[in-house]
């Protein structure tokens, strides 16, 4: 990822509503959410959301797809990638045994016990 991608991805993540759609996204996984679900999940007016949306499918972080009448929202794991391999590309100035520990929090091997 370059690094105006990046500013952009970071601006998009840097207000509390946008935020909050976006890890709801994550933890939704696959099947995604309508909009009208993530508007009633996190208490916001649809024209607020579908703002908020728009700066995040601008930022590539959020994929749609249309169904019908409605239109159903993803996390778009390649945009996040791309962020998470934009912060980590010099990690540990090239120790990854130093890196480790945030890997696995990253990819959640740090919760399975």
């Amino acid at each position: 990822m370059e690094k105006k991608s990046a500013l952009t991805a970071f601006a998009a993540l840097s207000q509390e509503t946008r935020l909050d759609v976006f890890r709801l996204l994550i933890e939704a996984g696959e099947s995604g959410l309508v909009a009208g679900d993530i508007a009633e999940t996190l208490n916001v007016k649809q024209n607020t959301l579908s703002a908020n949306l728009s700066v995040l499918l601008n930022a590539g972080l959020v994929k749609n797809q249309r169904e019908g009448r409605t239109i159903r929202y993803f996390a778009n794991t390649e945009g996040l990638q791309g962020l998470l391999g934009f912060l980590l590309e010099d990690c540990c100035g090239g120790r990854p045994d130093l890196c480790q520990p945030l890997i696995a929090n990253v990819t959640c091997a740090s919760k399975e016990t």
